[in-house]
């Protein structure tokens, strides 16, 4: 790889990283919120760099290289593959996690809580996935029996036996090392994979509520589909229906 070459590299690292974290959401896709400034100001600097580099190599052509009759600028072939990652993120992003990702992972573990506050009044109430999975397998007082709830994620496919889940996934930090939470959808067609829906319905009556034997399920009485958020790698309240 010539000098030029790695120069073009780093502008075309530096673009691609302003452009997923400054001029769109896309790093949304792959980092919590909280690092967005930090891949801004690693784009900024590494287009900088490259600018720099590009303003050097113009004001003093390679010397060392005409001295002794060769380059030494070069480095293995193997680098031109650094050009896929930069200009992927400029010209094709890699797609969001989804339902591919969730079926293929463990349920993310719902910390014990230590109590849990009074209920809202509000019909339907709304919850997280978290939430609800918590109150299902903990809430000694079966606060959530005969309760009218919603939530929202997206459509992923239970496999065997049919069936869906809905579902969210969660960044601690990063795409790495994100977790997924299900809750089991019945009584309602199972829309394709994927798809952002808002649910209302009740428990479904699996095992003892208030206990682990509880099962987070929910009888479906409403399927809406709704937009993908934004930032989607949460567990938010509900999202509010178009």
């Amino acid at each position: 790889m010539k000098r030029h070459a790695q120069v073009l590299l780093l502008v075309l690292t530096g673009l691609g990283l302003l452009h997923a974290a400054l001029f769109s959401d896309l790093c949304l896709r792959y980092v919590k919120e909280g690092l967005r400034p930090l891949l801004i100001a690693s784009g900024a600097l590494l287009l900088l760099l490259g600018l720099a580099a590009a303003a050097l190599d113009r004001a003093a052509p390679e010397a060392d290289a005409h001295a002794h009759g060769h380059d030494h600028s070069t480095a293995p072939r193997i680098a031109w593959l650094l050009f896929l990652p930069a200009l992927s993120l400029l010209l094709y992003a890699p797609p969001a996690l989804g339902a591919y990702t969730a079926s293929h992972a463990s349920n993310k573990a719902v910390p014990k809580a230590q109590r849990f506050d009074p209920l809202p009044a509000t019909v339907p109430l709304p919850m997280t996935l978290t939430d609800f999975t918590a109150r299902v397998q903990q809430d000694r007082e079966q606060a959530l029996r005969g309760r009218s709830i919603q939530m929202t994620g997206f459509v992923t496919p239970a496999g065997q036996g049919g069936g869906w889940y809905l579902t969210r996934i969660i960044f601690t930090c990063c795409a790495a090392d994100s977790q997924s939470v299900k809750v089991r959808m019945y009584g309602a067609t199972a829309l394709p994979a994927n798809t952002w829906v808002a649910v209302t319905g009740t428990w479904h009556p699996k095992g003892t509520l208030g206990t682990k034997s509880a099962t987070a399920a929910l009888d479906v009485h409403r399927t809406e589909r709704i937009s993908p958020p934004v930032n989607a790698y949460t567990d938010d309240l509900p999202l509010t229906p178009p």
